[in-house]
């Protein structure tokens, strides 16, 4: 990377790129490492260039920062660890991330977001300690929106993050009077659902969806073709589903969560290691979580076509007067194919 402007600023380009690198690298890896973070490290050498990188691999593997450090060798001798998250400091499944960080030579971590796990935070205190220096707060706000959003979250609030997507018209129908919902987006949008299917851990649905719908629930790429990791598919309701339930074949892994609480299903997929929640359900399901403060992101398709008629996306949430409403603050608005997506999150006190 060149760089014509003073050598402070070429310095603070060189680690804000490393660190939209190491996001990227985050992404790819987020889906895999539940309940572990999906973490990205890019290691610059003592000239600022880029001698290795790596992501968190599944539990039981290295961390990003090993895998960085692995690449990049003796050249990673004097020159900075750039990672997404605070390394950790202390024993897991695998040995802390400050002590490879130590023995690799590294002159200087800088971190974009600080550990909240109380068991695993402090990697900053010690790689200090041992005469290494630390910056943390690079790009923060951005890669906590990033593939660490879902992590940050469980960690901090002892539950799964729910993401709420759902796909409706102009005039706010997500199906015609007849029930028939296919296809309300595109063949774009379609597609980056199932992407995201396969970057979360779970999708719920209520047992209504799964008996006027019948979806399999899974992953697919091009051509229908099962991707390669599927999430688990959890389905909410007393309802016994019929043995033909497209959900119930062995394509994945299904869970029967015989209640009608939110919160006991997050409580049951926190005991599982649960970090990042997908809700397709229809508009009671979306109406109980949104009523019981548990979504935390909206993901609307909303696609250029009207229906005058038929249901809307949510159902009952607890509001009867318009200054209950639940307000949300928009976070991107984005073109997907023909149709508008928008990312949103609830405003809360």
């Amino acid at each position: 990377m060149s760089c014509r402007a003073g050598r402070l600023s070429c310095v603070e380009d060189r680690l804000a790129a490393a660190m939209r690198f190491a996001v990227g690298l985050a992404e790819g890896a987020r889906g895999v490492t539940s309940p572990n973070p999906p973490v990205g490290c890019v290691v610059l050498d003592a000239a600022g260039e880029r001698v290795g990188e790596g992501a968190t691999r599944p539990p039981g593997g290295p961390h990003a920062e090993v895998v960085a450090l692995a690449e990049a060798g003796a050249r990673a001798r004097g020159g900075t660890a750039v990672v997404t998250l605070e390394p950790c400091a202390h024993y897991g499944r695998t040995p802390p991330c400050t002590d490879a960080l130590i023995a690799a030579g590294i002159a200087r971590v800088v971190y974009a977001v600080a550990d909240p796990n109380p068991v695993a935070s402090g990697g900053a205190r010690t790689l200090e300690g041992a005469g290494v220096s630390t910056r943390g707060g690079l790009l923060a706000d951005e890669v906590a929106k990033g593939p660490l959003r879902a992590w940050l979250h469980a960690v901090r609030h002892g539950r799964p993050h729910v993401t709420w997507k759902y796909a409706a018209t102009l005039d706010g129908r997500v199906a015609a009077v007849d029930g028939t919902s296919r296809w309300i987006s595109s063949a774009v949008s379609r597609a980056e659902v199932h992407e995201l299917r396969g970057r979360v851990d779970a999708i719920v649905v209520g047992t209504g969806t799964i008996k006027v719908d019948d979806p399999a629930l899974t992953a697919r790429g091009s051509g229908g073709t099962p991707g390669a990791r599927q999430p688990l598919r959890v389905v909410v309701g007393h309802t016994d589903l019929p043995d033909t339930a497209r959900v119930l074949d062995d394509s994945a892994e299904t869970l029967l969560a015989r209640t009608h609480d939110p919160a006991e299903v997050l409580a049951a997929l926190h005991a599982r290691g649960v970090v990042d929640v997908l809700l397709e359900g229809g508009p009671t399901l979306a109406g109980a979580f949104t009523g019981a403060g548990l979504v935390d992101r909206v993901l609307l398709y909303l696609a250029p076509a009207l229906l005058g008629a038929g249901p809307v996306a949510l159902g009952a949430s607890g509001v009867s007067t318009i200054t209950e409403a639940h307000r949300l603050a928009v976070e991107e608005v984005t073109m997907s194919g023909p149709d508008v997506r928008v990312s949103a999150v609830p405003v809360r006190d």
